[in-house]
């Protein structure tokens, strides 16, 4: 399964879901209720990250499966350059071909917790185009996904240099660019724009993080890089609860999901944090038809 080919047949924006590993056995169960919740809306695909350092590698791997297995949905594990050479990045690779995981969202990754720089370990790759050739000359059955920021990522010296670095990961064989998330849809818009004038032709898919509490999107955009436009600031701290907060950040991704829709996206990936109430009223609230 190619991503391209998800996008190319569709014929409706494709909705996707963005999951992690729980840590505890009733944390995975209850993850099982919320993609069944989630599934009423047709997602193209599923993908499934994992801890720093390839911590729950194993747990990634297994919940795809497990997905892919139950509700017949098409199924992505992330994996990273982190910590791993190319043999245990393959091992990996081989893994994920055995259980008939259908794509792999090809990162180089963040350094561990406690380090600030990225270190290529002996016999590893250095960067995410390097994973992407790897996939494509040693397992080119998977599709493949790399990840896209709007607002730079927050290593990258400027956004040119980014979208060159971007650029590299297409050409080494990526079907589809899904971003970091992201507020303003200006900013997504004036990325797919360059993307396009540099030759980025693969579709482009807007990520949204649904915000659930104001504290807890600070701590996530600052790590990432991402920003807060004032006037979302201002409407999350005049809310007297963290429900209130909640219900501030689903409306300011409704009408984020409405924007984009109006300007053509291929499609909406959300990072769910493993709920699926805000994904549900959004996807509700906008009608998004069902691509087929």
């Amino acid at each position: 399964m190619a991503f391209r080919s998800i996008f190319e047949s569709a014929t409706a924006p494709v909705v996707s879901f963005e999951l992690f590993p729980p840590k505890t056995p009733a944390g995975l169960r209850t993850l099982y209720r919320h993609v069944e919740r989630l599934m009423a809306f047709r997602p193209g695909f599923v993908t499934c990250t994992y801890g720093a350092g390839g911590s729950t590698q194993e747990k990634t791997l297994e919940i795809v499966a497990q997905v892919r297995q139950r509700w017949q949905v098409p199924v992505a594990a992330h994996l990273t350059c982190v910590g791993a050479n190319r043999q245990a990045l393959a091992d990996f690779l081989a893994d994920a071909d055995a259980q008939r995981i259908d794509a792999i969202v090809a990162l180089r990754g963040d350094p561990p917790q406690g380090s600030t720089t990225f270190e290529t370990v002996p016999g590893g790759l250095s960067h995410a185009n390097e994973l992407v050739e790897l996939i494509r000359t040693d397992f080119p059955r998977f599709g493949v996904a790399v990840a896209g920021y709007p607002e730079k990522h927050v290593e990258a010296p400027s956004m040119e240099v980014d979208l060159e670095h971007l650029k590299r990961k297409v050409d080494a064989g990526a079907d589809i660019v899904i971003t970091q998330l992201f507020y303003d849809n200006s900013d997504f818009l004036r990325f797919r724009d360059a993307c396009r004038r540099i030759g980025i032709g693969v579709p482009i898919v807007p990520g949204l993080l649904p915000i659930a509490s104001f504290s807890q999107i600070q701590r996530i955009t600052s790590l990432c890089g991402a920003k807060l436009p004032q006037s979302l600031v201002e409407r999350l701290q005049q809310a007297k609860t963290e429900a209130d907060q909640a219900s501030v950040g689903t409306e300011h991704a409704i009408a984020q999901v409405e924007g984009l829709l109006d300007a053509d996206v291929p499609g909406i990936h959300f990072y769910v944090l493993n709920r699926s109430e805000a994904a549900s009223q959004i996807l509700r609230c906008v009608e998004i038809p069902t691509a087929e």
